[in-house]
């Protein structure tokens, strides 16, 4: 009360000290200082509100595209914001387009309703998607992805004689970056995309590389021998029964939709364990998921775990960049191809790094005007 009359005493000069409308005053000061702040602080739109916009979202593109988009809505925790009360929730909006054609129709609608509800939204635009941010007073509410699959892919002439040979690449450790995602999918080559779990982009990048047309995976993190090796938030370890191997895996399948398969990630421990692994499999078969051993140790049993209890699987071959340098990826995948060519199939792993992009981008042209075969990696397991 001490610190009000003395601000009241700055604004008025002639400030009673002892008067009726002292109170009158002090509650007055108080009141309009309430009703400015009170309006500058950001409000928090309602799970319902978010809800209804997500309808008009989800019914303009239907009438836009004649009912021929496939849609998907994975609603998703925002992290909390001061002044808002603990976390909020946003909508992922994924549209398939048959056409890419109806996005400037579909982009438009989609304004109309931004200002209709009073959102702002930013457009983003990588090959083949793109990407409308909603927010109400800075907090996203919306992201809608549209989506135009790679139906047609570009392909050299086969060399007679070797169109047996086939090449499946797996590139995994995605979820973190989503620039690297869409470098990666913008080669328009049938790629294996193998995706980590409980990342904030887990879900997003494998649902667009699904409606793309390419083929998902679980990345699944498993125990290094390496104590210093990064471990996940979620990982298999040795010692773990059944129960918790079904329980972990469940878990990372959730934000990893539309999974056909998992490959090891990490794991040098963890698949010489026959233990382990035989804790694993079953839940894969269960499941319909094939393996693929990433082989990060020569003493693995994962492979053989896997044929024992009658999981489809297959071997990695070839790692493309263990060394970083272009020209070392490039001899890597001539490696890849050569083994393709010797023994029907080969299966070769690499990483979302700007250089391994880039030597797939040079690399995979030649590969293919040879006369093998670029195959998703479900094509070669057994």
């Amino acid at each position: 009360m001490a610190r009000s009359r003395e601000a009241a005493r700055q604004i008025f000069p002639s400030f009673p000290e002892n008067s009726v409308c002292v109170r009158w005053i002090l509650f007055s000061i108080t009141a309009i200082v309430f009703f400015f702040v009170s309006g500058c602080a950001p409000k928090k739109i309602s799970k319902t509100e978010i809800r209804a916009v997500t309808s008009e979202i989800v019914a303009a593109a239907q009438r836009i595209s004649g009912h021929r988009s496939g849609v998907t809505i994975r609603p998703e925790l925002q992290p909390s914001k001061p002044g808002l009360g603990g976390p909020s929730v946003a909508d992922d909006i994924y549209v398939s387009l048959a056409d890419g054609s109806e996005t400037n129709a579909i982009k438009k609608a989609l304004e109309e309703i931004a200002h209709r509800h009073k959102l702002s939204m930013v457009a983003a635009t990588s090959p083949g998607v793109v990407r409308f941010d909603y927010a109400a007073d800075g907090v996203r509410t919306h992201t809608v992805h549209l989506v135009t699959p790679l139906t047609a892919r570009s392909r050299a002439p086969a060399i007679r004689g070797r169109e047996n040979a086939r090449l499946a690449i797996i590139i995994d450790d995605l979820g973190y970056d989503r620039a690297a995602a869409d470098s990666l999918l913008a080669l328009g080559f049938p790629l294996t995309v193998s995706v980590l779990p409980h990342l904030p982009l887990s879900s997003e990048v494998a649902e667009e590389t699904y409606r793309r047309g390419d083929e998902v995976m679980l990345h699944l993190p498993m125990q290094s021998e390496r104590e210093t090796a990064k471990t996940e938030e979620v990982e298999l370890c040795v010692g773990m029964n059944a129960k918790q191997v079904d329980s972990a895996l469940a878990g990372m399948l959730e934000t990893v939709p539309h999974a056909v398969g998992v490959n090891n990630h990490q794991g040098s421990r963890a698949t010489a364990d026959p233990a382990l692994m035989a804790a694993l499999m079953p839940e894969l078969r269960r499941r319909g998921l094939f393996f693929v051993d990433s082989r990060t140790l020569a003493s693995t049993v994962a492979y053989d775990t896997a044929e024992r209890f009658g999981v489809r699987a297959a071997s990695r071959k070839v790692f493309l960049d263990d060394s970083a340098r272009p020209q070392a990826i490039l001899r890597q995948l001539e490696l890849a191809a050569r083994d393709a060519e010797r023994d029907g199939s080969a299966i070769a792993i690499g990483h979302p790094r700007p250089d391994t992009i880039a030597a797939l981008a040079e690399g995979l042209p030649r590969v293919e005007s040879r006369g093998i075969r670029l195959v998703f990696v479900s094509e070669l397991v057994q």
